[in-house]
């Protein structure tokens, strides 16, 4: 059967199924090694070379001026990650993003976050997937070795605690902490700045 190009983005982006050993996956495999390439590099680049920045800037297609995202750091899909203006990505980030990952206006994330949009079917995980987009609204805050699971979006000014596993939708201005995450308080929306 023959597949026109972006096929596997397009069953990617309805959740999937995607299977490995058939010919339509290979696309994928090329934007993983060009992603993990630029990654290398710009881990290699020392951090005071502005030349991670134009890695960074190659694996997400897109200048940066309006988003930070420091060293080290890792992406398997650049072509599935838009940012918001003013967003800040701190050290030791990993986004599993070929499900999609959206990061909205002064998104801001802590250290060691980690980020998944694939899932591994439960009777045949070793070649099929399953996939789910993660939103990141405007304003949130994800704090210090957050994981975020597939399929999950966090509201506008949403604050993860450090250490969360989300596993559910976080709602607006909402605080969530723990494993999985629930809610601990709600922030009051008139009192949350913009600052980007």
């Amino acid at each position: 059967m023959n597949y026109q190009k972006g096929y596997v983005y397009e069953l990617m982006s309805n959740g999937g199924p995607t299977d490995v050993r058939e010919p339509y996956f290979k696309e994928a495999v090329e934007e993983m090694m060009r992603a993990r390439k630029l990654c290398q590099l710009a881990n290699e680049t020392p951090i005071d070379d502005p030349k991670y920045i134009t890695y960074l800037e190659e694996l997400f297609q897109r200048k940066l001026d309006d988003v930070r995202i420091l060293t080290p750091f890792i992406c398997d899909f650049g072509n599935r990650v838009t940012f918001g203006k003013g967003v800040f990505i701190n050290h030791s980030a990993i986004l599993s993003a070929s499900g999609g990952i959206e990061f909205q206006d002064g998104v801001s994330v802590a250290p060691g976050v980690r980020i998944a949009t694939i899932n591994h079917d439960f009777n045949n995980r070793h070649t099929i997937y399953t996939y789910g987009k993660v939103v990141i609204k405007k304003n949130a805050w994800i704090g210090m070795n957050v994981t975020i699971c597939p399929g999950v979006t966090i509201g506008k000014n949403g604050v993860v605690a450090a250490g969360a596993v989300v596993t559910k939708d976080v709602p607006d201005n909402a605080v969530v902490g723990g494993v999985p995450a629930k809610v601990i308080k709600m922030l009051d929306p008139n009192e949350q700045k913009e600052n980007w």
